[in-house]
């Protein structure tokens, strides 16, 4: 008899599993200090406003907040989605706007609408790790672009279209995960340039733009309209009101490929919760986002800033490690010598976790990096985590170089 689990889709058995979710089951351990997951700190939760937000929604639209609702979103959501990304300098109308249940599911629709197996997706080289997984499910081939400090190249990007023939390309243009990279606005303009001269997809995730530290607001590539027919950009509020309410969206200006997302996200999930997304167009209505995140901001910028300067004095020296200008991610690079992914788990015994760089690139994965979210721990935890590091590392107080 045929074993059962070669019955099973073979592009999800070729999947593997996510090590950072792996890593978030040791993360449980309250002795553990993480700098593992992408988390927001729970302490700086609007959880009073979020529960007025409720409570209103529940008070004066209780019935229809507890019943079905369209697939595309609640008319609310989809025009505060829109208000967000006006205020990104994306133009943007609510009928442009899918919402979905946080960006993930996002990048899930859009992969199994898009994509048939063995086509071509173009990807950063490292890169999310979860949008490589949803690519993957469908059985698409993965090619990595060449970056440097500003994010891919332009020249690369072109000659990789020319080489593949690619049917997309996935950017985090700001705040990029795992690297913290925000490719500057001549950069991007480089790069809409090289797209509008093609005609493939640029599914561009931006969940990480209002977690800024300046008062730059770094305008996405999506927004340039010669892209409306080829362009997918995806949102969240997992970031900068609650993971645990699954509200996300996607802008999508063409209406064929809005049909058809709108089409996989019936024959998967009919819907996104109503009164999530009832409560949270509530709660953007009702608040000046900038006052609320204003705080949030403040408190990333001091753990980023403690994180790097405890690091700069462990790491071994010839390392190197980035300065993001927002988001969620210190991105290092060891010296020669060193495997990441080898010392997680004797990081995990000495109570320190972080994330191995090598499972976020599609080719050629350096063993030396490694990837901390500085936004889950204050900045006694951080000072006490870097310790821990440094245990592990076998260092001093060594300057590591910065970069």
């Amino acid at each position: 008899m045929t074993p059962l689990r070669h019955t099973l889709n073979h592009h999800v058995m070729a999947v593997g599993e996510s090590p950072i979710r792996r890593l978030f089951e040791i993360a449980a351990d309250p002795s553990i200090i993480s700098f593992a997951g992408g988390h927001p700190a729970p302490e700086l939760f609007d959880v009073d406003g979020l529960a007025a937000a409720y409570a209103h929604v529940f008070a004066t639209d209780g019935p229809r907040a507890m019943q079905y609702g369209s697939t595309d979103g609640e008319p609310e959501m989809r025009e505060a989605a829109a208000g967000r990304l006006q205020g990104a300098n994306v133009p943007a109308s609510a009928a442009e706007v899918m919402v979905t249940s946080g960006s993930q599911q996002g990048l899930g629709l859009v992969a199994q609408a898009l994509f048939n197996p063995g086509d071509v997706v173009l990807v950063e080289n490292p890169t999310y790790m979860s949008a490589l997984q949803a690519f993957a499910v469908q059985g698409v081939e993965l090619k990595a672009l060449d970056g440097d400090e500003a994010g891919i190249v332009p020249e690369a990007l072109a000659a990789a279209i020319e080489m593949w023939n690619p049917k997309a390309v996935y950017l985090i243009p700001t705040f990029q995960n795992p690297t913290g990279i925000s490719m500057p606005a001549s950069r991007r303009q480089q790069i809409a340039d090289v797209l509008a001269d093609s005609d493939v997809w640029l599914i561009e995730d931006d969940p990480y733009a209002e977690l800024r530290f300046t008062d730059d607001v770094l305008t996405p590539i999506s927004a340039d309209p010669r892209l409306d027919d080829r362009s997918l950009l995806l949102g969240s509020l997992s970031k900068v009101l609650s993971p645990g309410v699954r509200v996300g969206w996607i802008r999508c200006p063409d209406e064929e490929a809005r049909e058809r997302i709108g089409v996989t996200k019936q024959a998967t999930a009919l819907q996104t919760s109503t009164v999530d997304q009832l409560a949270a167009a509530h709660y953007l209505a009702t608040h000046n986002m900038d006052e609320v995140l204003a705080p949030v901001r403040a408190e990333y910028q001091a753990r980023m800033l403690t994180l790097v300067e405890e690091l700069s004095q462990v790491l071994p020296e010839g390392s190197v490690m980035n300065q993001p200008a927002g988001g969620m991610f210190v991105w290092a690079r060891l010296p020669e010598g060193f495997d990441t992914q080898a010392l997680v788990f004797e990081a995990a015994q000495a109570g320190v976790l972080y994330v191995p760089g090598s499972p976020f690139y599609v080719a050629d994965p350096d063993p030396r990096t490694l990837r901390f979210s500085f936004v889950s721990n204050g900045v006694e935890a951080t000072r006490e985590g870097v310790r821990r590091i440094a245990a592990v590392l076998g260092t001093d107080r060594t300057l590591a170089q910065s970069a």
